[in-house]
């Protein structure tokens, strides 16, 4: 909890709000073109660019996993302000060095830097935490869900047009936004944890997954929970994975009709986590909350999957985007585990399992696809090229047992 008043925690919500909103739309800008961009270097067959654009989520992944645990914290010691600064700062380097890439290696060095500067969402919703009371949480951690949705209406949709005039264009588009984001944040962000409410020694030895592995398996109900959010975000993974390349093998499309798909999840994510979180979770309760997002989820997979024409993947977008509701009620309910000092280091458990998540993802997903790819002709149709989005969708239903099973109504922490 907080003892900040109201009007300065919104004040301050606002400016988590508008930085990451920024810091999505410059990813966003990118997202498009990163395909092209790796046939263009590579000059393979387009399974094998496959398995390059895994391989190079890969390598992002693995930074960010040994990174997150460091970062949080270094966060829940130092301060929220300074971790989110070299984060905006890491970012926008590595839109310069990809704008800049002569070779498949220098794409290579790009993403090991973002991955390791990779905290602004897991030290944002540390900074959430500090200010928010836990029963203004769901709306609070879905407003920032809403900032990804509108950067990603402007940022996908900008660097689909950008990217058919020059592939490169783009990332620099993304490196100003940034690096001008990280500007915004130094002048006018304040900082969320107060001197007497850090932890009190930071040591390297502590900060690594296994110490934050610990934490959450401090009781059940965040044991179940990380379990749940571990399957959550191997699935949530299919996007970056395998997304961009699905319906460009599958339906042909463009750079910049797969700008406007993202766009169009981007406002589906606005109005789901900007308007509908608050009320949904206070109307259901964070349990039902998440057992219905996560039911909304895999609907939107198989949907996916299993979708004839171009025409299924924009009746997908608005169902699966319902599975915004997991998430904030998942914090919600993690963040009252744990005490203030802890919030960083929780983050930065969560991110690792993310980082877990996300170095399996991208073989896996790419995988699949790839052999899809290359059988594709074996059935009329292309139906296999669904099949990353069967995947995602049974690891949906493994994060509903595992939340069905630990969500229980426990006594509050004291």
């Amino acid at each position: 909890m907080t003892d900040a008043p109201p009007k300065a925690g919104r004040a301050a919500v606002a400016f988590i709000f508008f930085t990451l909103m920024l810091d999505v739309l410059a990813m966003g800008v990118v997202i498009p073109v990163v395909p092209k961009l790796v046939e263009n270097l590579a000059q393979s067959t387009q399974a094998d660019a496959v398995r390059i654009g895994g391989l190079l989520s890969l390598v992002w992944a693995v930074m960010q996993f040994v990174v997150a645990p460091i970062l949080g914290a270094l966060s829940d010691r130092f301060g929220r302000r300074p971790v989110l600064l070299l984060s905006m700062t890491g970012l926008g380097l590595d839109y310069i060095l990809m704008a800049l890439a002569p070779s498949l290696a220098w794409l290579f060095v790009a993403r090991a830097i973002s991955g390791a500067t990779a905290a602004s969402f897991s030290t944002a919703n540390a900074y959430i935490a500090d200010i928010t009371p836990p029963e203004k949480r769901p709306a609070a951690f879905g407003l920032m869900g809403a900032a990804f949705g509108i950067g990603f209406v402007i940022g996908p949709a900008l660097g689909g047009i950008a990217g058919k005039y020059d592939p490169y264009l783009p990332f620099w588009v993304a490196a100003g936004l940034t690096l001008l984001n990280a500007l915004y944040g130094y002048f006018v962000l304040p900082e969320s944890l107060p001197p007497e409410r850090r932890s009190k020694s930071f040591s390297f030895a502590n900060a690594h997954f296994f110490t934050s592995l610990r934490l959450l398996t401090s009781n059940a109900q965040l044991a179940g929970l990380g379990a749940a959010h571990f399957f959550y975000a191997v699935a949530h993974n299919v996007y970056p994975a395998v997304f961009i390349w699905f319906t460009m093998y599958r339906y042909d499309w463009s750079e910049d009709m797969n700008g406007f798909a993202l766009a169009a999840v981007g406002v589906a994510s606005i109005v789901v986590q900007g308007g509908l979180i608050g009320p949904v979770v206070k109307f259901l309760g964070p349990r039902s909350a998440m057992i219905a997002g996560l039911l909304f989820g895999i609907t939107g997979f198989m949907i996916y999957a299993i979708g004839p024409t171009d025409t299924s993947v924009w009746i997908a977008i608005p169902i699966a985007a319902l599975w915004g509701f997991y998430t904030p009620a998942a914090q919600t309910i993690m963040t009252q585990r744990v005490d203030p000092a802890q919030q960083g280091q929780l983050q930065g458990a969560l991110a690792s399992l993310m980082g877990v998540a996300a170095i399996i993802s991208p073989p896996l997903y790419t995988g699949v696809f790839a052999l899809a790819v290359e059988n594709k002709d074996a059935m009329p149709g292309a139906p296999l090229l669904g099949a990353p989005f069967f995947v995602a969708a049974f690891l949906l239903v493994c994060s509903l047992v595992a939340v069905v099973a630990v969500t229980k109504p426990l006594p509050a922490k004291t």
